[in-house]
Order: structure tokens, then C-alpha cells, then sequence
């Protein structure tokens, strides 16, 4: 199956988000089409190869919208993510732009007409205030022909939605405000028009191009602020994209030459100075730095980086100089992948939006089914009470009111808007989420289940105990001897003893002879004497404290001296040190939470019980994670499963979602709904916390959006005419329905300032 993304015009609310998905999905060669109103963009599965986009547009441009494709880069290499998203951007700058001139014209008109209606309706009610110095004659004309001028000028996308409405029975939310301004504006010209006529067929003297004005100027100035804000929605891509450096200094024989990031290559020596930008993914060669991460991985802490360490595309460079080799350039690098990670989870449809993409669906029709209705109910029932003229005028009203104030674009955009800058700001935290529905569920997730091996633990041994048998030694001298031998090994646990001595700034002693022995330890001579740092032998394990610490899990060496025990160094995989907070803070939350690894019990119950868990399944095969978690699943429970390594896909795919640590292999965050960078785990918390804000304003955007049209539509139809004798004016209608879809993307933004700890 082949994916493909497209850029989406003419799109502008929920309606046309159903028309298009409805369309394409029913031709042959697509699988799936996912269409997204707040990126402007349709993700289709291809069930083979991708159809042409000239067949797609053929069937699209019947209803007014058309695909756009982007340019397909001539290598991964070659594509860096700052030139897409540049184009991307001043093609929204360029739209906006031309909104705001539109809004200039027409939402002044609007406030100049709306102010003149409610100038009439007070003096109306008011004797004291004096009567509008132009006759109402003269005004109704003026009115006409600048109402002319904003609904078949500015207002020409909106009946073009009519005109599809009539060539092919879909309507959007185009169709509603076209209509209903025609509506009012056509009605207006036969009254003025065609006065003899009029007064023959006893209709009444309204003139409703005022409202025409009214509602189309304030439509355009809804959507440009909604045009406006979901463009600040993007930011957290923009200043993902942004951190991209635009140039690299390459360093060949000695020379320095600085040229543009999307030509290096993979394998290419380069060179970042002080206070420089990282340019792409690499390895350093030689020297040393301290490097600010935290545009990447949301750690304010700057890490150290030596020879042989990795370095991350984007990072910025705060002391000294190195040289690296490029391993990741182009799409490759971390940031590329981020940004291509963030934008899937921006363009994908939470569950939660089925209800409100099935309304929208049947809304636009449902709409212009109830407006006709209200128009006949008007007629029917209000002519016996209220005469002909004013039953046909509150009729008119009605169903120009009933067809502004309906809006399906609050429902299309109340889960977007939020999913988009929720998983912005997730990555701002070094938390990237897969796609919406992973973020759905992580709100709803009762038990969290902890890989103990590099997830729980550093993941690596580190010396935990020095204890000489001989009381009168000194651990200092006991260290130094260890590491004098280690130094010259390469074995893990033999690093850690030599780690554990520069740490407490010990000087290794310097031994000669130095011989590793297979399976046993290794030997070497301390001046004439043999030394030697070996695993315990045969009832050496039974000594209480060497049984106490093997009980622990911890790996115990014997450090001798011309044959004679000296004393015992422990090493093992120590805690995070914000394991413990972490699991304390998922337990305040309510939340069950399980360690499952293939260690043995000992060292499982040792590092469970120091980090605050109470629940251990231990010495699990690693095929044999997927059915723990099943288990914990036939019990009812929501379960999130974090890992970091290739055994722990299995399980990472079964549970309800995955969280990876992107310290991780890639197989593992491969399978995971959920990428934390950095291999914090702390970040857990931070991530079910952004899911639960994110499904808040979710429903939030949701409730006002259906309770909006529940209430809107009705007060627009006079329901509460009979009363207390109010009746909405169609300008007012147009006021709320650009409200509706502003507030829904304004409640959505508020997310931006959320804390996530």
C-alpha cells in the first residue's frame, strides 16, 4: 500500500472535509482517504500505485476543491524540511493576505450598515432619538446597489458554493452563507425593483440587503481570524523546522569551506564551532563540547559530548569546537524525523471526531431541509396570526437567518485544532506522538507497565559496593587496585570499576602482565606480586554478604592479591534517578503500575522496590511480554506499556499504546504510538498529563460547537417569537456563526500555554 500527502484547496469547513473524503474514497485505486480541515491536507492509502493527480482533480474539481502535490525531492539527501515548509507557509501568508484585503473592504461596510439597522430598530423604541437623516426609499437603494457589489464581488466564493449546490446537490458551508445572502439581496431587488408588483401581491416593503452586507462582511472577517489563528496552531512545526541549520563548514585536508546543509553528504567531515549550530546527525571525530539539547529533547541541561559520542542535527554548540562525521543527513536526521513524526500525528483523525465528521456529513443538507421547513411553517402558521406581509418577512428572515447561522465549521474544526497544537506542544517537550488516536487513548490508560532493563535502570552496570574483608583496608586503595587492573579491559563491569574510580578521583594503580582469562576474570602483577579481579569461586558465593548482594541482583568480583581475598566490589544497573518520582506521581494519578522483564526476581524485586513498585512479573521470555500484557488486558484494564528495546516490541505493539525511549533501538520506537526523546521517563507522566488537557479541550470544542447549532439554529428559525416576541436578525446570525468557529481555535490555542508537570 502507497501513502501519500496532499495540499487541499478550496476547502473551508467539516462539509467539504465529508464531500471530499466521500469522493475520493469511492474511486478505484484508493484504500483510505483521510482529509484534515485544519492542516488543509489529504492523506490517501493507495491500494497499488498512486492514481494520477490529474484523475483525482478531474472528479474534485466538479465540487470546487483540487489536490495539490508537493514536489518530490530528486533524493532523501537532497530535501531538507525548512524548503517544503517555507513554500507551505507563504502560500497561507499569500491566502491570508488576500483575506484581509477582502475584510478591509467589506467588514467596514458591514459595520456601517449593521450600525444604521440598529440606529432604525432604537429609534423605533426610542422617541427621543432623531430618525435617520435619508430617506428610507433612498437608503433601501443605496443599500441594494452596495449589496449588489459585496455579494457578486466580494462574496463570489460563496455563491460559487451555490452554483455547485445546483450543478451537482452537495452543499458546504459556502452554500449556506451564498443562499442565504441571495436570498436576502434577490428578495430586496424585486421590492425595490418592482414596486407596483410587489404591492399587488401584498408583500411587504422590507429590504433585507442590509443584512446581505452585514452577514457576508462579518462571514470574511470570522474566517480570516479563524485563517489566522489556525495558522499560529503550526508554530510548534515552524519552530521545529526552524532549529534546521542552513549551512555546514566541511572540513577536507586541513581546509574549512562552509556550504549549504543540503549538500553534504553522509560520511563528510565537518566542523562546528563555539555557539554554533549542529548541522546534521554525526559521530564525533575529535574534541569535545557541551551541547544544548533541549530543542530536541525538552532537557535544559547541556551534555557533554567526547570522541565517539552522537550528535544531533539542530542541537546548538555552547563551548569549544569539534570535528564529526555526517551519518544522517536530509530526511534522515532525528530532526527530519521529528518533524515528519509531528506532522503524521497532525494530519491523523482521533476516534473522538467520527461523531462529529458523521454530523457534518448530513448537516449542509439537514440545514437546507430545515430552512425550507421553518419558511413553509412561517407561511402556514403565521399568516392567520401576524397577516401575509409579516409572516413572509419573519419567514425570509428565518431562512436567511437559519442558513448564516448554521455553521459546520466550528464541528470540523473542534478536534483538529487541539490534536495539532497538543502534539505541537508535546514535542516541545520531547514528547512525539504517532498519530491522534494514540493520544486519545493515553487519557483513558489505568495501568502502566515498565520494562525494568534501560527503562526503570540507566542500563548499564555501575559499582554500587566496595567492601574489603579485612576491616583495616581502605575502599579507596581496594578501587584503585580494581581499576589499575580493569583499565587495560573492555569488558563492561570492567569499565564501570575504572568509571567508579575516576568518578571519586582515584588514581589507578599501574600494573604490567595485565591477561584476561575466559570465563574466569583477568590477572596481572602489582610490582612482583600477582593480582587478579575475578567472579567468586566455589563456596566464595555462600558468604553472607556476597549471598546478600547476589540475592540483589548485583554482580559480585573478588579483588586477590598474592592469592589472598582482599574484599568484593557489586556492580549493577542502578535506577533512574527520576524513576522513583515517576512511578510515585502515576500512582498520585491513580494509576496501576507493573515492572515486567526477563531478569530473574531478585534483581527485579531489588530495583522494583527501590523505585516505589509493588507489582513485579519477572524472568518473562521476551515473546512472552505480549501475552503479560494480554493478561493484564482480559482483566479490563487500559494498558500503556514503555521500553526500550527490541524485546520489548512485541509488548509495546500489543498494549493499548506504546511508549518508546528514544534512547531505544529504533525497532522498539518503531512499534510505539508514543516516542519520548532523551530516555526520561519522567516524561510518562508528562505525556498522560498532555493527553488528558488535549481530550479536555477536545470536548470542550466539541460541546459548544454541537450546543452552538442546537441553540443557533433555533433562535435564528423565531422559536423565541411566539414568547417574548424576539426575533434574531439575520445580521446578528452572521455575527455568531463567525464567532462559533474563532472561539473553537481560540479554546484550542489555550493549549499552548498548558504545563505539562
Amino acid at each position: 500500500m502507497t501513502k501519500r500527502t496532499y495540499s487541499v484547496k478550496g476547502m473551508h469547513c467539516a462539509s467539504c472535509v465529508a464531500i471530499i473524503t466521500k469522493k475520493l474514497s469511492a474511486l478505484d485505486g484508493i484504500a483510505k482517504a483521510d482529509v484534515n480541515l485544519a492542516t488543509e491536507t489529504a492523506r490517501i492509502e493507495f491500494t497499488g500505485k498512486p492514481l494520477g493527480i490529474k484523475v483525482m482533480n478531474e472528479l474534485l474539481g466538479k465540487y470546487g476543491f483540487s489536490l495539490v502535490e508537493e514536489t518530490p525531492p530528486k533524493s532523501a539527501a537532497q530535501e531538507i524540511p525548512t524548503d517544503r515548509h517555507a513554500s507551505k507557509k507563504q502560500e497561507k501568508l499569500d491566502e491570508l493576505l488576500h483575506q484581509k484585503r477582502q475584510v478591509q473592504v467589506a467588514l467596514p461596510l458591514a459595520l456601517l450598515f449593521f450600525a444604521v439597522m440598529m440606529w432604525h430598530t432604537v429609534a423605533a423604541l426610542v422617541p427621543s432619538i432623531p430618525q435617520f437623516p435619508i430617506d428610507m426609499e433612498t437608503w433601501h437603494s443605496i443599500t441594494l446597489l452596495v449589496a449588489a457589489w459585496v455579494v457578486f464581488r466580494i462574496g463570489e466564493p460563496f455563491l460559487k458554493g451555490v452554483g455547485t449546490f445546483a450543478r451537482t446537490g452537495t452543499a458546504s458551508m459556502d452554500t449556506l452563507v451564498g443562499m442565504g445572502a441571495l436570498v436576502a439581496w434577490s428578495y430586496s431587488a424585486f421590492s425595490i425593483l418592482f414596486p407596483t408588483l410587489r404591492d399587488r401581491l401584498g408583500l411587504p416593503h422590507e429590504s433585507f440587503a442590509d443584512a446581505a452586507i452585514v452577514v457576508i462582511g462579518f462571514v470574511l472577517f470570522g474566517k480570516y481570524l479563524e485563517a489566522r489563528s489556525k495558522l499560529k496552531t503550526g508554530e510548534a512545526i515552524e519552530k521545529l523546522v526552524g532549529l534546521q541549520a542552513k549551512s555546514a563548514i566541511v572540513y577536507d585536508n586541513g581546509k574549512e569551506t562552509e556550504v549549504p546543509v543540503e549538500t553534504v553528504v553522509e560520511g563528510t567531515m565537518l566542523v562546528v564551532k563555539p555557539g554554533g549550530r549542529v548541522p546534521v546527525d554525526g559521530v564525533i571525530f575529535s574534541g569535545s563540547s557541551s551541547i544544548d539539547e533541549s530543542m530536541i529533547t525538552g532537557e535544559p541541561v547541556p551534555v557533554d559530548k567526547h570522541e565517539g559520542d552522537t550528535v544531533i542535527g539542530g542541537t546548538i554548540n555552547k563551548q569549544g569546537a569539534f570535528t564529526f562525521t555526517a551519518t544522517g543527513v536530509g530526511t534522515e536526521t532525528m530532526l527530519a524525523r521529528i518533524i515528519s513524526m509531528v506532522e503524521d500525528a497532525q494530519g491523523s483523525k482521533a476516534p473522538v471526531q467520527n461523531l462529529a465528521d458523521k454530523v457534518a456529513a448530513v448537516f449542509v443538507p439537514t440545514v437546507l431541509v430545515v430552512s425550507v421547513l421553518v419558511f413553509l411553517l412561517w407561511l402556514g402558521i403565521g399568516t392567520p396570526a401576524l397577516g401575509f406581509k409579516s409572516a413572509l418577512s419573519y419567514g425570509i428572515m428565518a431562512i436567511v437567518g437559519i442558513l448564516v447561522i448554521a455553521c459546520p465549521c466550528a464541528l470540523g474544526l473542534a478536534t483538529p485544532t487541539a490534536i495539532i497544537v497538543g502534539t505541537g506542544l508535546g514535542a516541545k517537550h520531547g514528547i512525539l506522538v504517532r498519530n491522534a488516536e494514540n493520544l486519545q487513548t493515553l487519557s483513558k490508560i489505568d495501568t502502566v507497565v515498565f520494562d525494568k532493563t534501560g527503562t526503570i535502570t540507566r542500563g548499564e552496570p555501575s559499582v554500587t559496593s566496595i567492601e574489603p574483608f579485612d576491616k583495616n583496608d581502605k575502599t579507596d586503595e581496594l578501587l584503585a587496585l580494581a581499576a589499575g587492573i580493569e583499565k587495560h579491559s573492555e569488558h563492561p563491569l570492567a569499565q564501570a570499576i575504572v568509571t567508579a574510580a575516576k568518578e571519586r578521583n582515584i588514581e589507578p594503580l599501574k600494573v604490567s602482565d595485565f591477561k584476561a582469562l575466559e570465563g574466569v576474570g583477568v590477572d596481572a602483577k602489582l610490582g612482583d606480586d600477582p593480582v587478579r579481579v575475578r567472579k567468586p569461586e566455589g563456596n566464595e558465593s555462600a558468604r553472607p554478604e556476597i549471598e546478600r548482594l547476589q540475592q540483589e541482583g548485583k554482580t559480585v568480583v573478588i579483588i586477590e592479591q598474592n592469592g589472598k581475598t582482599l574484599g568484593l566490589i557489586a556492580l549493577s544497573d542502578t535506577l533512574k534517578p527520576e524513576a522513583k518520582e515517576t512511578v510515585a506521581e502515576l500512582q498520585r494519578m491513580g494509576k496501576r503500575v507493573v515492572m515486567l522483564t526477563g531478569d530473574n526476581r531478585h534483581a527485579a524485586e531489588f530495583i522494583a522496590r527501590q523505585a516505589g513498585i509493588d507489582e513485579v512479573v519477572a524472568e518473562v521470555l521476551p515473546g512472552d511480554k505480549a501475552d503479560a500484557i494480554k493478561k493484564l488486558q482480559a482483566e479490563g484494564r487500559t494498558v500503556a506499556m514503555t521500553g526500550d528495546g527490541i524485546n520489548d516490541a512485541p509488548a509495546l505493539t500489543q498494549a493499548d499504546v506504546g511508549i518508546a525511549l528514544a534512547s531505544g533501538t529504533d525497532i522498539a520506537i518503531e512499534s510505539a504510538g508514543i516516542t519520548l526523546l532523551g530516555g526520561d521517563i519522567g516524561k510518562v507522566t508528562q505525556a498522560i498529563t498532555l493527553s488528558k488537557k488535549t481530550m479536555r479541550v477536545i470536548r470542550q470544542n466539541l460541546f459548544w460547537a454541537f450546543i452552538y447549532n442546537v441553540i443557533g439554529i433555533p433562535i435564528a428559525a423565531g422559536a423565541l417569537f411566539p414568547f417574548y416576541g424576539i426575533f434574531l436578525n439575520p445580521a446578528f446570525s452572521g455575527i455568531a456563526m463567525a464567532g462559533s468557529s474563532v472561539s473553537v481555535v481560540t479554546n484550542s490555542l489555550r493549549l499552548r500555554a498548558a504545563k505539562l508537570s
